[in-house]
């Protein structure tokens, strides 16, 4: 489980996510990243990185969608560690991620941190 103090609880905070952050998209999800530099006054920069989830009805009866939610916070957990300082982190379910089996969730979510988190190429050569 996600610890608590992790937890994105507030609505503009998904909303400055979502709408300002970097954003990298798999199959079953889709990641939303803002690091603390650019959060504004919306999270404390020396603070932990909150993380939010997002399960909308279209992954399925309420039943799947928790049980989606469950599993993407308990996969977290394991990467709580590898996320900037005050950052905000929006995890989106998509539509596939009701019928993904754990391991391709897992899989997916791992891929999507792992290009969020890279740095950025100055350029291609």
């Amino acid at each position: 489980m996600l610890p608590s103090g992790h937890r994105m609880r507030r609505r503009d905070e998904f909303t400055l996510a979502v709408r300002r952050g970097r954003r990298a998209g798999r199959p079953t999800v889709v990641v939303h990243l803002l690091p603390s530099g650019a959060t504004g006054e919306a999270a404390d920069p020396a603070g932990p990185p909150l993380v939010g989830f997002i399960v909308a009805r279209t992954v399925g009866n309420a039943v799947v969608r928790n049980s989606v939610r469950r599993r993407l916070r308990h996969l977290m957990r394991a990467h709580l560690d590898r996320l900037p300082a005050g950052s905000l982190l929006v995890v989106r379910a998509n539509p596939a991620a009701g019928k993904a089996r754990p391991d391709e969730l897992a899989a997916d979510l791992e891929s999507a941190l792992d290009r969020l988190l890279r740095p950025a190429s100055k350029g291609r050569r």
